[in-house]
C-alpha cells in the first residue's frame, strides 16, 4: 500500500493514490458540515458525532477520491485546497437542488396549493377562458398553457395537461374528447359600414367588397371561399393572417370585412368592431379533451363545467341574434 503521512488523527493521501469507489452521502455531508464550520470540531457538533469519526470518515473520502481535501492550518482549522473548493461547488448545487424538491413536496402536502393544467389554442385562451373563469365562484390555482394546435395535441397525448380545450378535429391518442355545443362563424364589419344595418349578411352583401381572409392552409378559409365560389361571388381579396385577432384588427382599421369564429369576433367587439350573423352556416366546432392515463385532478370538473356552460351561452345568444 502506499505510503501516507498522519496530521493529528487525520489522513493525507498523495494525488497518485486512486481507488474507483463511489461516495456515500454520509461522505458528502461531513465534506459540507468540515467546509461550512472550518474545523473538524464544528463540523462534528454540527453532525453530532466526535471528531475521531470524522477524521476517519474524511480519510476514507480522499483515499476513494484519490486527492487531499485539507490540510490542519494554525488553530485547528482546516484549509481546503483547490480540489475541494471546485467540490464544494457541485455540493452547493446539489443541496439547493434537494432544497427545491423538499419545497414543491411541501407545496403538495397542501391541498390548496394543487394547480391544474389547461392547454388551450392561443385564440381561446383570450376569448372564451377569462369569461368561463369569471363563471367560477370559487376558481382553482389554474397555468394557462397557450398551444398551437398540433402542439396541443402532442401534449395532451403525452398527459401533461389535466384538461385541454381545441377546436374539434381528428380523434386525439391518449384522451377522451367532449365535444361542445356547435358555434357558427360571424362577419365583422367597422364602424359605419354600410352592411351594419343588416340584421344578418347574405353571401352576395360581400360582393365587390373589400374581405381579409384568413390564412390559405385554414380549414375555415376553405369553407368560406367554397361558399362563395358556389354562388359565383367575387370579392376583393387584398389581406389575409392566419391569426383571427390579427383579421379583427385589420377590420377594425376600415381595411375590409371578414368572416371569423364567433369567439374572437364577440372578445374583440368595441365601438370599431361590430359583427353580424350569416345567413347561411360556417360550423365552429369546439371539444374538452380529458386525459385518459392522468390521475383526476381536484378542480378539473368545475373547469370543464365553466368551460361547457359559457360556450352554451354563446351557442344560444348567437341563435338567437338579430342586432
Amino acid at each position: 500500500m502506499p505510503s501516507h503521512t498522519h496530521i493529528g488523527n487525520y489522513h493525507s493521501f498523495p494525488n497518485q493514490f486512486i481507488i474507483d469507489m463511489p461516495i456515500s452521502h454520509r461522505h458528502v455531508e461531513i465534506f459540507r458540515a468540515v467546509m461550512q464550520g472550518g474545523s473538524l470540531g464544528a463540523a462534528a457538533q454540527a453532525l453530532h458525532t466526535s471528531q475521531p469519526t470524522l477524521s476517519r470518515e474524511l480519510a476514507l473520502l480522499e483515499q476513494r477520491l484519490g486527492y487531499r481535501l485539507f490540510d490542519r492550518a494554525p488553530g485547528s482549522r482546516m484549509r481546503p485546497s483547490q480540489a475541494a473548493l471546485q467540490l464544494y461547488e457541485a455540493v452547493l448545487g446539489h443541496y439547493r437542488g434537494l432544497t427545491e424538491v423538499q419545497a414543491v413536496a411541501r407545496a403538495l402536502q397542501r391541498s390548496d396549493a394543487e394547480r391544474l393544467r389547461l392547454a388551450t389554442l392561443p385564440a381561446l385562451a383570450h376569448a372564451l377562458l377569462p369569461a368561463a373563469l369569471r363563471r367560477m365562484p370559487k376558481r382553482p390555482a389554474l397555468t394557462i398553457t397557450p398551444l398551437e394546435g398540433p402542439a396541443l395535441l402532442r401534449e395532451v397525448a403525452e398527459q401533461r395537461h389535466d384538461l385541454a380545450v381545441s377546436e374539434l378535429g381528428a380523434p386525439t391518442n391518449g384522451c377522451r374528447v367532449e365535444p361542445l355545443p356547435l358555434l357558427s362563424e360571424v362577419a365583422v364589419l367597422p364602424a359605419g359600414h354600410a352592411l351594419l344595418a343588416k340584421a344578418r349578411l347574405t353571401p352576395h352583401d360581400f360582393a365587390d367588397q373589400e374581405f381579409i381572409s384568413l390564412a390559405d392552409d385554414d380549414p375555415y378559409r376553405a369553407a368560406i371561399d367554397a361558399k362563395f365560389e358556389e354562388v359565383s361571388v367575387q370579392r376583393r381579396l387584398q389581406l389575409q393572417s392566419g391569426s383571427s385577432v390579427a383579421v379583427c384588427a385589420l377590420v377594425a382599421q376600415g381595411l375590409g370585412l371578414a368572416i371569423v369564429n364567433p369567439l374572437t369576433a364577440l372578445a374583440c367587439a368595441s365601438g370599431s368592431l361590430h359583427w353580424r350573423p350569416l345567413t347561411w352556416r360556417i360550423p365552429y366546432s369546439l371539444a374538452l379533451l380529458h386525459p385518459t392515463q392522468r390521475p383526476p385532478a381536484r378542480g378539473v370538473a368545475g373547469l370543464a363545467g365553466a368551460l361547457r356552460a359559457q360556450v352554451e351561452e354563446l351557442a344560444t345568444a348567437l341563435g338567437s341574434a338579430s342586432p
